[in-house]
């Protein structure tokens, strides 16, 4: 997968816009951050992923899911993009979106699903 798969994916979704948080492409959902690419250009940042199911990630599959000290307290993933697959991101991707966007836009994508 690509930034730009994943862009087509949340694109999508009623209220993603894309945007920019520390300097890297990201989609965001009601001025808040949906995603993230990594500066590494390959690494997406994922959050509204608990720790405990980070670590059972990280654990079953960790050519795709990692992450850094600096997100050990937080609760995000990062997924290597060019090791994951459309199935594997989405869902994650999908849980984010739906925690962020507002009732009317989850009634209105649920209803047209």
């Amino acid at each position: 997968m690509t930034f730009d798969d994943v862009r087509i994916i949340a694109l999508a979704w009623p209220e993603v816009e894309d945007g920019t948080s520390y300097g890297t492409p990201a989609l965001k959902v009601r001025k808040k951050m949906l995603v993230r690419l990594k500066e590494d250009g390959d690494s997406l940042v994922m959050p509204g992923v608990p720790q405990d199911e980070r670590d059972m990630l990280v654990e079953s599959r960790p050519k795709v899911f990692y992450f850094t000290d600096h997100y050990r307290d937080y609760p995000i993933v990062l997924i290597r993009l060019s090791k994951a697959s459309r199935s594997i991101v989405e869902p994650l991707l999908r849980r984010h979106w739906r925690a962020l966007a507002s009732k009317a836009a989850l009634k209105a994508n649920d209803a047209n699903s």
